[in-house]
């Protein structure tokens, strides 16, 4: 149960929504005051946090192939390696 607290907050909309939908940053008292900054400073320091989030703390998705299209690749690569090799000889 929550008495009598307000706090402002910014929510920023995730870049990639399959994570997460909304990213909740709340803002401490009297921060527009002590460093003179604007709003539209607050919000674009929540949406680089929130980025850099993104990029620091989510992997990748690696392609996975199936291992018989590894065997034509090597293949491939191999009879590439013979033709260059016939050439120069």
């Amino acid at each position: 149960m929550v008495k009598g607290v307000s706090k402002r907050v910014i929510v920023v909309d995730s870049p990639d929504p399959t994570l997460f939908e909304q990213a909740i940053f709340i803002i401490r008292d009297g921060a527009f005051s002590s460093r003179n900054q604007t709003q539209n400073d607050v919000v674009r320091e929540a949406q680089r946090i929130a980025g850099m989030y993104m990029k620091n703390n989510v992997k990748r998705r690696r392609i996975r192939l199936p291992a018989p299209l590894y065997i034509l690749i090597g293949s491939a690569l191999t009879g590439i390696a013979w033709l260059i090799a016939g050439l120069i000889a």
